[in-house]
C-alpha cells in the first residue's frame, strides 16, 4: 500500500465518521439544545479518534523509516563487500592472464629459436654437402 492510499483512507475514515455521527444525531428525536450538545460531543470524539490515528500513523511511519534506513545500510554494505570481492577476483584473473601471456611469449620465443637453430643447422649441412 502506498503512502497516498493510506493517507486517503484515514482522511476518508475521519470524514465518514463525522458525517455518520452528524446524521445519526440529526435524525434522533431530541430537542435543539440536546442535539447541538450531542453533535459537539460527536465532534470531540471524532477529533480525539483522528488524533489517535495521527499518532499511530506517525509512529508507524517512524518505525518504517528506521527499518528502511537499516535495510538500505545493510544493502549498501553488502554491495560494497561484493564490489571488493569482484575487484579482487578481477585483479587475480588479470594477473593469471598476464602470466599466461608471458609464458606463451617465452614458449613462442623458444620455438622460434629452435626453428632458427634447425634452419641454421640445415643450411650448414647443405653448404657442407
Amino acid at each position: 500500500m502506498s503512502d497516498n492510499n493510506g493517507k486517503d483512507f484515514v482522511v476518508g475514515a475521519v470524514i465518514g465518521a463525522a458525517v455518520g455521527a452528524s446524521l445519526a444525531l440529526m435524525f434522533a428525536p431530541k430537542s435543539g439544545k440536546e442535539l447541538r450538545g450531542d453533535i459537539n460531543q460527536g465532534a470531540i470524539q471524532v477529533r480525539e479518534r483522528a488524533s489517535e490515528w495521527k499518532d499511530v500513523a506517525q509512529s508507524k511511519g517512524l518505525e518504517w523509516k528506521d527499518i528502511a534506513q537499516a535495510k538500505g545500510q545493510e544493502w549498501k554494505e553488502k554491495a560494497t563487500e561484493k564490489g571488493t570481492e569482484l575487484k579482487q577476483k578481477t585483479q587475480d584473473i588479470t594477473s593469471n592472464v598476464q602470466t599466461k601471456i608471458q609464458d606463451l611469449r617465452k614458449t613462442d620465443q623458444n620455438v622460434a629459436n629452435e626453428e632458427q637453430s634447425l634452419a641454421t643447422t640445415d643450411l650448414e649441412k647443405e653448404e657442407t654437402n
